[in-house]
């Protein structure tokens, strides 16, 4: 299982070539070996890549322009925009995370959104999505509706989604958990849904990542990442990512991707692929962490509801009456008061104020989003100094009542 990377023809069209120039053992030579868990994977990403010096780290190719053997010959590389060595061993480890056939490694989180949207709904095609998302997203599906590219249904809950599916649809756009409600779904579930109402299933999987769900392998067409989060981990790098299960779904993302240009950098992949190697472990840090702060937030009289999905270290709270919000994200010290989320370093959000402003409050409404409801990204500190820090943040918020 290789990731399909473009190379131009004889004829200058588009060809689908699936090994970067530099070899790096397919997912059935791996596999030959022995079965590789995922820490493996994860351990080796960007390994063997370069032979002529045996680097052990993927090295950096600058160039945006490759020289050609000679007329209609190509060594595979053309122009950076087509494609990338860094890039192509990027999207090869991340084909293989999620059991796909091609990854694509966009500039942010919303170009890969955009690139799945434009690439696999025809204009007019309808396109049924959870009301619940990230507000970007959110933004982005409600500008195509109004425009009318586009007919968009955002719908509610599960119930919704099934309601919805019983007429024919392109495409559907589930989170899972969703942001910032965490409610859960069965992708499985979905997934059969989709099809049989003629529709491909594009899960965003930014709050799991492939170390705790595989979309794909549960029966999603579209595996999409904010890889600026979790996948990055460290808040230095934007990208975004789109794994497909299909070739016939790689093709076409790839000549949209090819003709839009809205490729990842070489040195963001090769920050991206830096990442990737401690992804499992800091996972497990993040999700301990979170259950701690989970478990002290549960037991706060200044705090109304919490909601965890049980995995990621992603958790939103409700802050009780008679605390002050906005003393609460002054007060706070080892968690930073700023937007996104799976970094290192614990933030937190007021999603009404913040990332789901462009969400009418009738909509946010809808689904529970007060402008009471914080957002914590749990990062890999000493989990005791994170519930010292929320526990001296709520007395300060509750002195100014």
């Amino acid at each position: 299982m290789t990731t399909p990377v473009s190379q131009t023809s004889a004829d200058g069209g588009q060809a689908l070539r699936c090994a970067p120039v530099h070899h790096h053992p397919s997912w059935e030579e791996a596999r030959a070996q022995r079965e590789w868990g995922i820490d493996t994977v994860l351990a080796h990403v960007g390994t063997a890549t370069d032979p002529a010096t045996g680097a052990i780290t993927t090295p950096i190719h600058l160039s945006t322009a490759y020289s050609h053997p000679g007329l209609h010959q190509s060594t595979g590389y053309d122009y950076a925009r087509t494609a990338s060595p860094t890039r192509d061993v990027l999207q090869d480890a991340l084909a293989r995370l999620d059991h796909g056939v091609a990854s694509f490694a966009t500039t942010t989180g919303m170009a890969a959104l955009q690139l799945t949207v434009e690439a696999l709904v025809p204009p007019g095609g309808r396109i049924v999505a959870l009301e619940d998302l990230y507000g970007g997203s959110f933004r982005y599906l409600e500008g195509l509706s109004t425009s009318g590219v586009y007919d968009v249904d955002l719908v509610l809950g599960a119930e919704g989604l099934r309601r919805a599916l019983a007429r024919p649809a392109a495409l559907v756009i589930i989170e899972t958990p969703t942001n910032p409600m965490m409610e859960q779904f069965d992708v499985a579930e979905v997934a059969t849904w989709a099809h049989a109402a003629g529709a491909l299933l594009a899960v965003d999987n930014t709050f799991l990542t492939p170390v705790r769900l595989r979309p794909l392998d549960e029966g999603a067409d579209v595996a999409l990442y904010s890889a600026t989060k979790y996948l990055g981990g460290h808040n230095d790098v934007s990208a975004g990512v789109v794994t497909v299960r299909e070739e016939v779904l790689g093709k076409r993302l790839q000549y949209r991707l090819n003709t839009t240009g809205a490729t990842l950098d070489p040195f963001s992949s090769f920050l991206l692929l830096r990442g990737l190697k401690t992804l499992s472990l800091r996972l497990a840090r993040h999700e301990a962490n979170a259950r701690r702060v989970v478990a002290f937030l549960e037991s706060s009289p200044a705090v109304s509801r919490v909601l965890y999905p049980g995995r990621s270290g992603m958790v939103s709270f409700e802050v009780a009456p008679g605390t002050d919000v906005a003393r609460l994200l002054e007060a706070v010290r080892v968690f930073t008061f700023a937007e996104s989320l799976g970094g290192v370093e614990s933030l937190v959000t007021c999603p009404s104020v913040q990332t789901h402003a462009d969400v009418p409050p009738q909509t946010r409404a809808r689904y529970g989003l007060t402008d009471r409801l914080l957002r914590l990204s749990v990062g890999i500190e000493d989990a005791e100094d994170l519930v010292a820090d929320l526990r001296q943040a709520f007395a300060a918020a509750a002195s100014t009542r």
